[in-house]
């Protein structure tokens, strides 16, 4: 019989409170920012505030995972050991990393997961990673269903793939824009964004193709409707980008993951179920579209489609779908048609005729007609989008889920008085609760099925209470009170002590890198890297670009390609129209586009 397979929504925590919130919504995991030395810099959480959402994520079989994935300089390398020694005796699961250093440190055994920062689009490269001492790999963004099962195939380490939020114009880990042009790294967690900026397009006769666009700014990823082919393909962990995002924002998205996995697991449960333990009642309906968003894109899921994968009139969020206008009454108040009911203090965008992005506030809505503070330029037919729900954000300031695990309670008894049983499935105690027996006239059963059930403010919830008496008892309420509670209490117990981290792979082997050489996009910023390149067969090795900066370097590999998203792709005969080379323009900054056409790559340079 074939094993059943974990299914784990892997949500973001931006500090100790969102992850909760992520929990009580239905995450099976959170992600959060170590003390230092994070992707995101300004996502850095403390190790008492890390500890904490450990000690809630575990009541639920949760797992907590750390990112520390930005790569080290060398006099980085032991604060950065003794960072891990704390986040392991907080609890924490796994550590999310980048930098090969860390498997050469003297490290706890806590798990290891490979960041997408490691670039990992192969099946050799996600073997080597396996056989090196990783648990889970993080897959790049960039890959197709066909990709990831060739690696599911290929491997049986399991596989972490993004399915909501921003996505990245590079590979990750490969993008040295930001640290080209503004002195900050993205592999140290301090990416300027470049790619949301907007863009003068320049062809090779110095002709203006575009104006002004963000030519590099990505629609955000949302692959709530491919799950199930996702799951069919390898992947068993599902991650929600975000560790920047509200509260609201995690809430939300991470409910509406949870009821679309929910689903597959119910129909598939012979060979799927759930990585945590728990069901949680939610009191909103989740919809990705009222949080932040530019549009929506699958990316490359289904490789390279017709499909427009980036937002050019703006980085900011679009929001959902509203309908059009269909009258201008003055430039202040406007006729909309759509299904959508608009209501005071939403906040409204639209793009004008000239491609330029514009938001609103609703001063006031009337049925159909919308009347704003400011005056708007917009015409008859524009397409209008909301991006603040003012009723939908507020109910989601409030409390808007729990989280229960149900369980079994059996009264019985014992020679010298009573016993209270209590199983989950997994866990089960018996608590002697040593008591005179007194002989009720009355049936005493309901009532105390009643009493049993007030499991109060705990995460634990009675589906079932069997009362198993050879006759009806009378027990004082408050001495069954008294059993309920401390029954719980050591059930509570129980089950932290049956709780287990995860553990640190052994490698397997020496695993060999695939070539002989790697240069600057090896990441490498301190000897340890170095030694565990040259440990797996590597002979020559480069600094990283951060503290080489190598001239005619790639800045920037990407699958998204403006020729493709202009129709004048190299491989046809459009492409012929646009004359190279291709120069994107910010201000004083020429970027040089290039074209990798035998891998259908765009790459840029300065």
């Amino acid at each position: 019989m074939k094993q059943r397979r974990a299914i784990e929504l892997l949500a973001p925590a931006k500090n100790a409170e969102t992850g909760i919130e992520a929990i009580l919504h239905g995450a099976d995991a959170v992600y959060i920012g170590a003390p230092r030395y994070g992707a995101r810099a300004a996502a850095g959480c403390t190790t008492s505030d890390i500890e904490r959402l450990c000690n809630f994520a575990h009541t639920y079989n949760a797992r907590v995972y750390v990112a520390l994935n930005t790569i080290l300089y060398n006099d980085e390398l032991e604060d950065a050991r003794r960072i891990i020694y704390e986040l392991y005796h907080a609890g924490v699961d796994a550590l999310i990393v980048q930098d090969m250093a860390l498997l050469q440190l003297d490290l706890p055994p806590i798990a290891l997961h490979a960041s997408t920062q490691c670039d990992n689009r192969t099946a050799e490269k996600v073997q080597f990673l396996a056989d090196a001492g990783f648990s889970q790999v993080v897959l790049a963004r960039e890959l197709s269903l066909d990709d990831i099962r060739n690696i599911a195939q290929h491997t049986q380490v399991p596989l972490e793939v993004f399915v909501h939020g921003a996505l990245c114009v590079s590979y990750s880990g490969q993008c040295y824009l930001s640290a080209a042009l503004n002195n900050r790294s993205a592999n140290r967690g301090e990416c300027a964004q470049c790619c949301r900026l907007s863009y003068s397009l320049i062809d090779g006769n110095g002709k203006c193709i575009a104006d002004n666009k963000h030519l590099l700014s990505l629609k955000d990823l949302n692959q709530s409707s491919r799950l199930e082919e996702l799951i069919d393909a390898g992947a068993s962990s599902f991650k929600i980008e975000g560790r920047l995002k509200d509260i609201s924002y995690v809430k939300n998205i991470t409910a509406y993951y949870r009821q679309q996995l929910d689903q597959i697991i119910a129909r598939r449960s012979d060979e799927l179920y759930r990585a945590s333990n728990g069901v949680s009642t939610i009191n909103f309906t989740p919809n990705p579209n009222k949080s932040f968003n530019r549009g929506f894109t699958h990316y490359f899921l289904d490789g390279r489609s017709k499909e427009a994968i980036i937002q050019p009139h703006s980085p900011k969020s679009m929001g959902e779908y509203v309908g059009k206008i269909q009258a201008v009454i003055n430039n202040r108040t406007f006729r909309y048609n759509g299904n959508i009911e608009l209501h005071n203090g939403d906040g409204l965008c639209y793009i004008d005729n000239d491609g330029n992005f514009y938001g609103f506030r609703v001063n006031r809505a009337e049925g159909k007609i919308i009347h704003t503070a400011t005056a708007q330029n917009i015409t008859r037919g524009a397409t209008i989008y909301r991006n603040s729900d003012q009723i939908f954000d507020t109910a989601l300031q409030r409390p808007t889920a729990q989280r229960y695990i149900e369980v079994e309670m059996t009264l019985g008894e014992q020679p010298e008085g009573f016993t209270l049983t209590i199983s989950d499935g997994t866990t089960q105690i018996t608590h002697r609760c040593n008591a005179e027996k007194s002989l009720s006239r009355t049936p005493q059963a309901q009532r105390q099925v009643q009493e049993l059930s007030k499991l109060g403010n705990t995460p634990y919830r009675a589906a079932h209470i069997n009362i198993d008496l050879q006759h009806d008892y009378f027990i004082q309420p408050s001495l069954l009170s008294t059993w309920r509670r401390e029954a719980i209490e050591w059930f509570d117990r129980a089950r932290r002590l049956a709780y287990r981290t995860d553990r640190r792979k052994h490698p397997v082997g020496q695993p060999q890198w695939h070539t002989a050489s790697v240069d600057y996009r090896a990441n490498i910023a301190n000897h340890l890297a170095k030694k565990f390149y040259q440990n797996h067969g590597v002979e020559t090795t480069a600094p990283a670009f951060e503290l080489s900066h190598p001239d005619n370097s790639e800045l920037m590999r990407t699958r998204h390609c403006i020729r493709h998203y202009l129709g004048a792709c190299l491989k046809t005969p459009q492409g012929k129209n646009l004359v190279a080379p291709l120069t994107l323009r910010h201000g004083n900054v020429d970027l040089q586009l290039h074209f990798d056409c035998a891998h259908c790559e765009m790459v840029i340079k300065k």
